[in-house]
């Protein structure tokens, strides 16, 4: 466990690191290319991949995963496309179902424990690039997904190393916690884009028999404990929010990961708290645990407020040279 993510004085308060990026970073542009990639099950993933100037058979592959109703569009996910690209890896952002600004077929859509669309990606790259050695980045519940699946998969992993930045390790607790105090705003934003969503849903789909829920009443969902309960759960099969959780935390899966693999995390973080920590006998011998005092939710910003610098981006790319040499 190491602390090397030090902001300056004036950009340690946990909700500047948080929101900083959201709103007043604009990211930088990156050309890329949309595909959409057909699942078996009818639906769809929209792709957007980045290729360096140089790309050949053997120039390494990164799968990127976004947070929850994030995108492209995200500035953290452009800055470490930008990062990337300058550095010699190529990219590909795997939007979660419905999150490319497309409403996906069925009446389903994705979650923090849901690793088959993720899996048939990396597949789907691992065929088209086989020389190519892979890579995966997830940021906050795209890190969970991608911390358990490195746990399902195991010995058989086909990344060489990945990185997971604040990930919301135990659910349950995760929801507790941005349900209190401040971190409600954050709660209240999130909660408006799902609603959007999901009422979308119920123009194409026969959402109200399959949720026993009227859409007009979708205004009444406050927390995530409501949502998960009412849709996320249900829809994917889950007893109930609380087996949701319980069932898609990735904490339980660290300990069978054999992927080189870096958790970035800050004590500060305003999505959750330090009970979601692992303990040492909690992870594998091929996880490095870097733990911050600050850095707020996928933030870890220096510099100053007209002078930021992402250090994320250079901590991740430095972990996967690392690997690659």
């Amino acid at each position: 466990m190491t602390k090397s993510f030090k902001p300056t004085f004036f950009m340690k308060n946990r909700h500047m690191q948080t929101l900083y990026s959201s709103f007043f970073r604009k990211g930088p542009e990156v050309e890329t290319l949309r595909e959409r990639l057909i699942l078996e099950d009818g639906d769809f993933l929209d792709l957007n991949f980045s290729f360096t100037s140089n790309t050949n058979a053997n120039t390494p592959f990164v799968i990127l995963f976004h947070g929850l109703t994030g995108s492209y569009k995200s500035p953290y996910i452009r800055g470490i496309m930008d990062s990337f690209c300058k550095n010699g890896f190529n990219t590909v952002l795997m939007h979660f179902r419905s999150c490319s600004e497309e409403l996906n077929n069925l009446e389903r859509s994705y979650h923090s424990g849901e690793t088959g669309d993720a899996l048939f990606c990396l597949k789907e790259i691992q065929k088209r690039y086989p020389d190519a050695p892979l890579y995966a980045v997830g940021y906050s519940l795209g890190g969970n997904m991608l911390l358990k699946l490195l746990g399902e998969l195991g010995v058989d992993s086909p990344l060489k190393a990945a990185v997971s930045v604040s990930a919301p390790l135990q659910l349950d607790v995760c929801a507790d916690a941005i349900n209190k105090g401040f971190s409600r705003i954050y709660q209240m934003h999130l909660m408006q884009n799902l609603k959007k969503t999901l009422k979308k849903k119920y123009a194409k789909h026969d959402m109200e028999s399959l949720l026993r829920m009227k859409e007009k009443d979708i205004n009444t969902l406050k927390t995530f404990w409501d949502f998960d309960g009412i849709y996320t759960a249900p829809i994917h099969g889950f007893k109930s929010a609380q087996d949701y959780y319980t069932k898609s935390s990735s904490k339980q899966y660290l300990k069978n990961i054999h992927t080189p693999t870096l958790i970035i995390h800050a004590k500060d973080d305003p999505f959750m708290n330090d009970t979601i920590l692992p303990s040492p006998d909690e992870i594998s011998d091929s996880i490095v645990l870097e733990i911050s005092l600050h850095g707020g939710h996928v933030g870890f910003i220096e510099g100053s407020l007209f002078h930021p610098k992402y250090w994320l981006e250079t901590r991740i790319l430095k972990f996967f040279l690392q690997k690659f040499r």
